[in-house]
């Protein structure tokens, strides 16, 4: 008599493995929350500063300018720096840096000194992403980085809707400088969990054996070290880079002129100008982790990560496209809606373009390589802030600058599917 056997069990029931993971994800977004805090306080008070301080907008740009040139450099550094030290170590140290910075805005007198200040912010923050994307390679299995991506990186739209509703309010009562030490103060916090709480996933009290074998279920990664020299020459990673080079500049105007687009367009009291910004970052919350949902649902679906990363990017990259429109838009309303909508784009875009050095390159470099993007990131930054400030001065407009940002996302889809067609992993030779 034979017996028909029963069926192999699935290698991970995600049900029985434990969630511990996404206390990690939740410690990264909290992170990313009071980093965006940090980063658009500026911006939101930006309309308000300038007439005190006698900035042009020439001076704003300059000062954008400067964040943004600390940033890419620090970025490549911060880079090297996480995939030597760990995430927990580069993490710290960053946000360190960067509250430090952000306090220290409030004692700034002169466009010299808020140079210094926003270079040094610009220096912490450049360590952000590099540690919150190493942190992911170590926590999550492929199938779900760009949802636990998706999810930290929301923290950006939180942080961007906080920002406008809290600061004026601050600003009101105390004055512009109690809201950068208010804010930086309370964002201290956030380094005493972190120093509590992270460890890898294999020194984690908290983390099951079935939860540790699910986040290591991918092929095992090289032991030997991978430097960023060893990176530089891969298609993949300037697939990442040249993206990053493409897109990030539009976030960058969105993050520091918005609030004044919507000011000068719409000449907003300060009751309506937080609401306004606060819908929008909500809509583009939506969108980031949208995007990291859908490709981790493409590939639960059994669809290749090629494709799913793809199709995802190109849906994102075809929303983005009312740009073309913005500026002929003149009902508050509609213009909010499809500001968000274009926010909501590259947010979804962006979460899945974090995730390519995780899908391409074993752990020990993913660090180096999301500095080399965030490097080029950062000069395509530079060139937008220095683009925006001369077409304010001299056209008064946003028009050129909303035509400019349309196609970058389509873009910088063809560059990433050009240089990985396949997505597959990147060779390395045998030291």
């Amino acid at each position: 008599m034979t017996t028909t056997p029963a069926p192999a069990a699935p290698a991970f029931e995600e049900t029985r493995v434990g969630r511990y993971r996404w206390v990690i994800c939740g410690l990264l977004f909290t992170a990313v929350v009071i980093n965006y805090v940090d980063r658009q306080m500026l911006g939101v008070l930006k309309p308000f500063m300038s007439k005190e301080l006698g900035w042009q907008e020439t001076d704003y740009a300059d000062i954008v300018f400067w964040f943004q040139a600390a940033y890419a450099v620090a970025y490549l550094v911060f880079g090297a720096f996480v995939d030597k030290v760990g995430a927990k170590v580069g993490y710290g140290v960053a946000f360190v840096i960067w509250q430090i910075a952000h306090i220290a805005h409030a004692g700034a007198r002169d466009l010299s000194q808020f140079f210094l200040v926003r270079m040094a912010l610009g220096v912490g923050e450049a360590g952000n992403f590099p540690a919150g994307v190493k942190a992911v390679t170590e926590w999550f299995p492929k199938k779900e980085r760009a949802l636990a991506t998706g999810i930290f990186n929301a923290g950006s739209n939180i942080g961007a809707i906080i920002t406008p509703i809290i600061a004026p309010m601050i600003m009101v009562a105390f004055g512009w400088r109690a809201a950068f030490i208010i804010t930086g103060v309370i964002g201290l916090f956030w380094i005493i969990a972190w120093i509590a709480i992270y460890r890898s996933p294999a020194e984690h009290k908290k983390v099951t054996p079935g939860e540790l074998a699910y986040i290591q279920q991918d092929p095992a990664d090289p032991a030997a070290k991978i430097g960023w020299l060893s990176v530089l020459p891969k298609r993949e990673t300037w697939a990442y880079a040249l993206g990053k080079f493409l897109i990030d500049p539009v976030w960058w105007m969105l993050l520091f002129w918005l609030p004044d687009y919507f000011k000068k367009t719409f000449s907003l009291d300060i009751a309506t100008f937080g609401l306004v910004l606060a819908i929008v970052y909500f809509i583009s919350d939506l969108g980031s982790v949208f995007g990291g949902w859908m490709s981790s649902a493409l590939m639960r679906a059994g669809r290749s990560l090629n494709f799913a990363r793809k199709a995802t990017m190109l849906l994102c990259a075809v929303a983005a496209l009312p740009y073309l429109v913005l500026n002929q838009v003149h009902d508050l309303w509609l213009a909010t809606a499809l500001v968000g909508l274009v926010a909501a784009a590259h947010q979804a875009f962006s979460a899945n373009l974090y995730t390519l050095p995780g899908d391409v390159f074993p752990r020990a470099a993913v660090g180096s390589v999301i500095g080399i993007g965030g490097m080029l990131g950062g000069v395509g930054g530079m060139i937008m802030a220095k683009s925006v400030g001369q077409v304010l001065q001299h056209l008064g407009g946003y028009g050129p600058i909303f035509l400019a940002c349309a196609g970058v996302y389509l873009l910088a889809l063809l560059v990433v599917h050009l240089l990985t067609p396949r997505m597959a992993l990147a060779a390395f030779k045998e030291s």
